[in-house]
């Protein structure tokens, strides 16, 4: 899926307030996946296909030819869909913008197009065109609107990547029959009538040639002159980076980008998926792309009838009632200054405010923030338009706060922390001394091995990935920093993956030394390694050795912290 992603672009964040505004300062937008493969809900002949539902035709999954899928037009006839609704959900879900897809990879227009009769007008006995109402329905909510098209694949049309190729004749069909006669007229079509639109998002670019991307940001340009054009279209001619399919990055990124993701697990309607994100998971990934520097896009999947699934609804609404009390946590918020998450939770920033999002309220009555060098005005526990004073104190680089023993917040508390000028922190990782500390293999140093990113689907198309040092050699290292502030004896864990009993050791550098041997398996669990002692306040390096195993499977993910008592 790298390739098919195609090479991100990263550009500057738009200067020009009439393009990208929505993007660069809503920083939360709605993703709509919803077409024929909806009304499957991936299910065909009785049998249930795990994975992402829009990819339902795939060999991989179902394997529908592509006479059969077109005949699923005709019963198509989502009558409980709501255009109104949908944009009254994305705008009570504190979302600034919706993006919907037009075309996806199965070729099926969801609007009506005359470049190609298999749409959802001329195919379906609905016969109606959902993209102007819902176009309507935005701008009447004061929402943008957007498409998703994809530019390359197009599985039911004599040409497309992965189509058929030759036409109904029998005759031999191109990529160029493909763009000519479908592809670019049909982004001339969803560019030139519904309006104002904020996005124009192509995806999966594989290895189209360049030309045939640049003639279609040129429609884009020419027809919507304020509209950005998502980093999947593939040779750099993107506007900004679009990351993986459901990856929050866990350090800052540079450059405007956005993080896509979905609701439960499929982007389609799956009928058996209700693994869904509570409202404060959905907070939890919201803030952290804000807290990264990025745009959150959030995908919900109707029914085949039209209708989203009732909690999908209710996990947006109530997170978004959340947003409504505390916008200025999201909206034209930048980026943590610590350029990561910590223990208790995360960090936007407005100017001279930082408002830090408390997930983990400290039972000690006391949280820690470590490295802010910056002098503090002010500190406020909010509670929506109200607030009460936070005292505070400093010790060793560290600022102290004391809280009440119950978060004010059922899903998310703010404190709101007024600085004398822009902050100033060193990012260094803090052992919080009451909350059990995480630091990611992204944050090493790492000699002797490798550090990369993988990724891998639990189910097909369910994408996670993970930052690891592997391939360890006799003296390699993975060495964190870290603040300490209260020394002392703290619990050391490693999160791994491997094959068999592996041997780990850790050094604080200068200091004690502890190895272990415990288990392993290909899914990454934490094991504990034993206790390790930090003697004063101050910085330290601690140092994480592969000793004894298969080092060709050994996989590091994280270094875990917690005070022993």
């Amino acid at each position: 899926m790298n390739e098919m992603w195609g090479e991100s672009t990263v550009k500057l964040r738009a200067e020009n307030a009439a393009r990208g505004q929505l993007f660069d300062e809503g920083n939360y937008a709605m993703f709509i996946h919803w077409g024929l493969y909806s009304q499957l809900g991936n299910k065909v002949d009785g049998k249930t296909y795990y994975g992402i539902g829009e990819w339902i035709m795939n060999p991989r999954m179902a394997g529908i030819p592509v006479e059969e899928y077109k005949n699923l037009a005709k019963t198509f006839n989502p009558k409980k869909f709501d255009a109104k609704a949908i944009a009254k959900l994305a705008k009570d879900a504190g979302m600034k913008y919706i993006i919907i897809t037009s075309k996806h990879h199965e070729g099926f227009a969801m609007y009506h197009s005359k470049a190609c009769d298999f749409n959802v007008v001329d195919a379906t006995p609905w016969a109606k065109d959902p993209m102007h109402e819902l176009a309507e329905a935005c701008r009447a909510e004061g929402l943008g609107f957007g498409f998703y098209y994809s530019h390359n694949q197009d599985w039911t049309f004599p040409g497309g990547n992965r189509g058929p190729t030759t036409d109904e004749k029998g005759n031999p069909a191109t990529f160029d029959d493909y763009f000519v006669k479908k592809c670019l007229p049909q982004v001339e079509e969803i560019t030139s009538n519904y309006g104002p639109i904020e996005i124009v998002w192509f995806d999966t670019p594989g290895n189209m040639p360049k030309k045939y991307v640049q003639q279609l940001v040129d429609v884009v340009r020419k027809n919507q002159p304020n509209a950005l054009v998502s980093g999947r279209a593939g040779h750099g001619l993107g506007d900004y980076q679009s990351l993986g399919d459901m990856e929050v990055p866990h350090k800052n990124v540079d450059g405007m980008w956005e993080s896509v993701d979905t609701t439960n697990d499929s982007w389609a309607y799956a009928w058996y998926d209700e693994y869904w994100k509570t409202p404060k998971e959905i907070l939890r990934r919201l803030i952290a792309c804000v807290g990264r520097g990025g745009t959150y896009m959030l995908n919900i999947g109707p029914r085949g009838d039209g209708s989203v699934p009732e909690r999908a609804a209710r996990s947006l609404e109530e997170s978004g009632a959340w947003i409504r009390r505390y916008p200025q946590v999201v909206y034209a918020a930048d980026a943590s200054p610590w350029e990561h998450a910590l223990p208790w939770g995360d960090v936007t920033v407005k100017g001279n405010r930082l408002y830090l999002s408390v997930f983990e309220w400290p039972a000690g009555g006391k949280l820690y923030l470590p490295g802010l060098k910056t002098k503090i005005a002010s500190a406020k526990l909010l509670l929506g338009e109200k607030s009460s004073a936070v005292p505070y104190e400093s010790a060793h680089g560290w600022t102290i706060l004391g809280l009440p023993p119950v978060a004010p917040e059922k899903l998310v508390s703010v404190i709101e922390i007024e600085l004398a000028g822009e902050p100033e922190v060193d990012p260094t990782f803090g052992v919080d001394p009451d909350i059990g500390t995480e630091i990611l293999a992204d944050f090493a140093s790492v000699a002797g091995a490798e550090l990369s990113q993988k990724r891998w689907m639990e189910k097909f198309g369910e994408w996670k990935s993970v930052h690891h040092v592997h391939d360890w050699t006799a003296d390699a290292k993975a060495t964190f920093e870290v603040s300490v502030l209260e020394p002392g004896d703290y619990v050391v864990s490693l999160t791994y993956a491997g094959e068999g009993r592996l041997v780990w050791g850790v050094d604080v550098v200068g200091g004690e030394h502890i190895q272990n041997q415990q288990n392993s398996s290909h899914n990454y669990q934490e094991f504990p390694i034993g206790w390790i002692n930090f003697p004063e306040p101050g910085t330290y390096a601690v140092a994480v050795s592969f000793l004894e195993g298969d080092p060709a499977l050994a996989s590091l993910k994280s270094i875990h912290f917690a005070p022993a008592r």
